[in-house]
């Protein structure tokens, strides 16, 4: 499949809450095959949801296996379709980055554990617990789902935001 442009803030398909997807057909499927593409070719990426490629449905998939912050913890590669957070529990600041705001980082306060929810490209509706930093993933790429940038969770503008010396 092929690799995808990512949108870059403040394209203001970054700031549509996105719909569910009502039926997985090849459209969907594709859109997937596209995601993981694109994640895989950004550098560090761990994740990438659907509007950040221009589409506006509610998919994103996520793999922190091969970072070195989720190596030991994590559920392998996500292909996720209507995801949604039914539990969040414990608090942490991490410095996090985003390939539509390729020039900054920022540290974010997010959950350190989550209950997730979704289906599964073969249509199976899947729940697990996730925790550490596959869970700051999952609230970063799902933010992306509701129109909500890091920029926006930023926790503080002034000593939480950091330019990128590279990329």
């Amino acid at each position: 499949m092929p690799i995808q442009s990512i949108l870059r803030y403040p394209h203001p398909v970054l700031k549509k809450l996105c719909r569910n997807v009502e039926k997985i057909d090849k459209t969907i499927l594709s859109l997937i095959e596209d995601l993981i593409d694109t994640m895989h070719d950004g550098p560090g990426s761990v994740g990438v949801a659907a509007p950040q490629i221009g589409v506006t449905l509610r998919v994103c998939v996520i793999d922190v296996s091969k970072n070195r912050h989720g190596k030991e913890n994590n559920h392998g590669l996500l292909r996720m379709i209507n995801p949604e957070i039914t539990a969040r529990s414990g608090s942490a600041t991490m410095r996090e980055g985003c390939m539509s705001v390729p020039d900054y980082t920022g540290d974010v306060e997010r959950a350190t554990e989550v209950t997730l929810r979704f289906t599964e490209p073969d249509g199976t509706v899947r729940e697990f617990v996730a925790s550490g930093f596959e869970a700051v993933a999952i609230q970063h790429e799902m933010d992306h789902l509701d129109g909500i940038l890091f920029l926006d969770r930023v926790t503080s503008i002034k000593t939480g935001l950091f330019r990128r010396k590279n990329y």
